[in-house]
C-alpha cells in the first residue's frame, strides 16, 4: 500500500483546475456500448476508478484510442460478450463497483448483461434492486449465482417501453435503466428518477447520439426508443465533489485558493452548504475564489437559533460525497453542526481518526455526529492515518494539512481511485506532501 507524508500547518496558495467528473465519467464511458459508431469523450479523470473501466472496455473488444490528456475515442463496433463470462472479466469487474453500469447498455445491444457483485467503498450495504428491477419491467430475465455471487439479465429480441416507479432515486440506477431504456421498443417512462448532474449529462450525451428522452432534470423521464444510436462527441463537467474538497482544504488551511473553471450551475447546493459554516465564496466569472480565512469562521444558527443541522439528500439536495468534507472543516470553525449522513452506512466511523486528532466529535450514531469547532484556537495534532474510502481518505488528508507536524496516512490507493494526481497538484499550491 502507498502512503501519504505530509507536513502541515502552513496555508497554501494558487489555482485549481478540477478534475473531470468521476461518477459521471462511470456512465458516459458505458454508454460508448450502445453505439458501433465512434464516440469522443474530453476531460475524462486520470484515476484508478475510471482506468478500470477503461481497461474492462477494451478487454470486452471496444476500440480505444488517448488523443490528448484526458480525451480519448471509443468503438464499440466489435465487442466480445462472450468475455463476461469468463474468470478473468469475474475477477475484474468485481474489483470496481463501477462496472455493474456496463450491464444496461449490453442488455439493451447485446441481449445480455452480466456482473460479478462489484467491489468499491466499504460504506455499507448499496443496493442493485433498482437497476435489476428495472431490466426486469423491460422485459429481461434475471439470474443470479449465489455460489459465485454473480449476477446476469438477458432478454430474447429488444426490450420492452414500459411504465416503472423507482423504488429509490439511485443516480446509477437511473442511469442503467435510461442506457436499457433508450434502445427498447416503445416508450418507457421512468418516475422517482435521479435528476443529478451527471445523469444530465448522461441524458444529453444519448440525445446527441439520436436518444429520444424528455423530462431531463426532472424525475420523471419519458424515453421513446429507437433502433440504433450513433456516435457523438461529449466533455465531462468538472467533480463537484473535488471541488467541495478544494474548499475544505481552503478553509481549514486558511489558504487563499481560487478554484478555476467549476460550472456553477451544476454545483447546486454545495456554496450555499459551505457558507452556512461561515465560509467565504466569491463567484469571479465561472471560477470560485476563497480569501484566507485568517479570522477564522463561525457557523450560523438555524433562523430560531437552534444548532445547524447539514443533512444529506437526493439532488437537488446536498451530496452525501461532502459530508466528511463539512465534518472536518467544522472541527475548526465557531460553533457547533450536526451533520446526519442519511443514505449511507458507516460512513462516519473514520471520525475517531479525527478526535486523535484532537477534534471534539460526538459520534451519536452510525448516522450522525455532533462537531465543535476549535475556533483554531487548538491546532489538531499530526498522526497515522489509514484511509477507509474515497471520501474519508481526503477528508484526513485535509485535517492532516491544517495539523501541525508531520502526518502519515496509509492505504491512499483510496484517495487516487477518486482524485486524480492529489499529492503533485497539492504540491503545486505550496502543500508538503510526498508519496511513498
Amino acid at each position: 500500500m502507498g502512503t501519504f507524508k505530509i507536513e502541515g500547518g502552513k496555508p497554501l496558495k494558487g489555482e485549481i483546475i478540477p478534475q473531470g467528473a468521476k461518477n459521471e465519467a462511470l456512465q458516459i464511458l458505458s454508454a460508448v456500448l450502445l453505439t458501433p459508431e465512434k464516440v469522443k469523450i474530453s476531460n475524462i479523470p486520470d484515476i484508478i476508478d475510471v482506468n478500470k473501466l477503461i481497461t474492462l472496455l477494451g478487454n470486452l473488444g471496444v476500440k480505444i484510442q488517448k488523443i490528448g490528456h484526458g480525451s480519448y475515442t471509443f468503438q464499440a463496433d466489435e465487442v466480445n460478450v462472450n468475455y463476461l463470462e469468463t474468470e478473468a472479466f469475474k475477477k475484474e469487474g468485481g474489483a470496481l463497483r463501477g462496472s455493474i453500469m456496463i450491464v444496461g447498455p449490453l442488455l439493451a445491444r447485446f441481449g445480455k448483461g452480466y456482473i460479478p457483485k462489484p467491489g468499491g467503498d466499504k460504506i455499507g450495504r448499496r443496493r442493485l434492486d433498482t437497476h435489476f428491477e428495472g431490466f426486469i419491467n423491460l422485459g429481461a430475465k434475471f439470474r443470479y449465482n449465489r455460489e459465485d455471487h454473480f449476477y446476469g439479465v438477458e432478454s430474447e429480441g429488444r426490450l420492452k417501453g414500459t411504465y416503472m416507479l423507482l423504488d429509490e432515486a439511485s443516480v446509477t440506477g437511473t442511469a442503467n435503466v435510461v442506457m436499457a431504456a433508450v434502445l427498447a421498443e416503445g416508450t418507457t417512462t421512468i418516475y422517482n428518477a435521479a435528476c443529478e448532474p451527471y445523469l444530465q449529462q448522461l441524458c444529453k450525451m444519448l440525445v446527441c447520439m439520436g436518444a429520444k428522452i424528455s423530462g431531463i432534470g426532472s424525475n420523471l423521464l419519458v424515453i421513446e426508443g429507437v433502433e440504433q444510436l450513433s456516435g457523438c462527441e461529449h466533455r465531462i463537467l468538472p467533480d463537484m465533489i473535488e471541488i467541495g474538497s478544494w474548499i475544505g482544504l481552503a478553509a481549514m488551511t486558511r489558504s487563499e485558493i481560487t478554484i478555476k473553471n467549476v460550472s456553477w450551475e451544476n454545483l447546486g447546493q454545495i456554496p450555499n452548504v459551505f457558507g452556512k459554516l461561515g465560509i467565504t465564496i466569491e463567484q469571479k466569472g465561472d471560477d470560485i475564489y476563497i480569501p484566507a480565512h485568517k479570522d477564522g469562521y463561525r457557523i450560523k444558527t438555524d433562523i430560531d437559533g437552534s444548532i445547524l443541522t447539514i443533512a444529506d439528500a437526493p439532488w437537488p439536495g446536498f451530496t452525501p460525497d461532502l459530508l466528511s468534507i463539512v465534518l472536518v472543516v467544522a472541527t475548526q470553525a465557531k460553533g457547533e453542526v450536526l451533520i446526519h449522513q442519511k443514505m449511507f452506512e458507516s460512513r462516519l466511523f473514520f471520525v475517531d481518526k479525527l478526535i486523535d486528532m484532537g477534534a471534539k466529535i460526538i459520534l451519536c450514531d452510525p448516522h450522525r455526529a455532533v462537531v465543535i469547532g476549535h475556533n483554531f484556537q487548538s491546532q489538531l495534532k499530526a498522526t497515522t492515518m489509514t484511509s477507509p474510502d474515497i471520501r474519508a481518505g481526503i477528508s484526513l488528508l485535509i485535517a492532516a494539512l491544517s495539523a501541525k507536524g508531520f502526518s502519515t496516512i496509509q492505504n491512499i490507493e483510496q484517495i487516487d481511485r477518486g482524485y486524480e494526481r492529489i499529492d503533485e497538484r497539492l504540491r503545486a499550491i505550496g502543500a508538503n506532501i510526498v508519496r511513498v
